[in-house]
């Protein structure tokens, strides 16, 4: 059984992909200590990569802190572009296979109309451009690579919106929530089986893939949506984006279209409201 190593591993999709490496009885995942597996520490990497020789793996690490991205540019650039090219390089050495986690946000996100992965990239913010950059670099070294740009990432692990508004929801009486930013939520669970699907095929289809949950929302109405499956009584007002004004510019519209990993891979996607629904019976069992 090919052995695969998760970068990244106590972040929210690290915890994930753990979760449904046990439901399946997987053993053959490594999940290393951050202690460990630094990616931008090469020599610590050519450790793991000698140790664990892995078919697979899997890079959940990242700068994600989007806000403080603008002021903390330096890291944020060493983490999502240096530290994937970093595992790319150890990939190529070892004869083996990345699957990296990106972003929406390397969309400008000022078209309306669902982003493929032949649309032109443009981010808007550092993090985005340092996410990108990260792509690029992966692509410039290692032909054997799945690229998956996601967004709107949520599940019961980790700090995410649906368990900030769960808690806020219970202490407020209300909440401004911006309406006029508009993407699909992905449960973190569901991309988190795409990514071992995609190892269990054992596809060479390499590239640039977009994965969201199935749907169109805004962060208003994803709240709202929250709130009700929830039953958590609050009420929620819709703002504009310059009413709540942040150090990082957001896509206004990062819809992705999800037809080449669907017709690739012959996959069914959830769509979003079922897998909240997921999401919060398990939080609140």
């Amino acid at each position: 059984m090919s052995t695969i190593v998760v970068f990244g591993a106590s972040g929210q999709l690290g915890q994930c992909i753990k979760y449904v490496a046990q439901l399946k009885g997987l053993t053959n995942i490594i999940f290393p200590p951050e202690s460990e597996a630094n990616i931008l520490d090469v020599t610590g990497l050519d450790k793991i990569f000698q140790q664990y020789k892995p078919a697979y793996v899997i890079n959940c690490a990242a700068y994600t802190a989007v806000d403080k991205a603008e002021d903390d540019s330096e890291l944020a650039k060493k983490v999502n572009n240096t530290g994937a090219a970093n595992l790319a390089v150890q990939c190529k050495n070892h004869g083996a296979v990345l699957i990296h986690i990106s972003t929406d946000f390397v969309f400008k996100g000022d078209v309306a109309h669902p982003l493929t992965e032949e649309d032109e990239a443009s981010p808007i913010s550092v993090y985005g451009q340092t996410k990108l950059d990260g792509e690029l670099a992966i692509a410039s070294v290692l032909k054997e690579h799945f690229i998956i740009r996601t967004g709107w990432l949520y599940s019961e692990y980790a700090g995410n919106f649906v368990k900030t508004m769960l808690k806020l929801g219970s202490d407020r009486d209300e909440l401004k929530i911006i309406a006029d930013q508009v993407g699909t939520p992905t449960y973190a669970i569901d991309l988190a089986e795409f990514v071992l699907l995609i190892i269990s095929r054992g596809s060479k289809a390499y590239g640039v893939y977009h994965y969201s949950n199935e749907g169109v929302t805004s962060w208003f109405d994803f709240a709202r949506a929250i709130f009700d499956i929830s039953a958590t009584q609050v009420k929620a007002i819709p703002i504009r984006t310059d009413e709540y004004p942040t150090k990082a510019t957001r896509p206004s519209y990062s819809v992705m279209d999800k037809s080449k990993v669907k017709q690739t891979f012959n996959i069914e996607i959830p769509y979003w409201r079922d897998s909240l629904t997921d999401c919060i019976a398990k939080l609140q069992q």
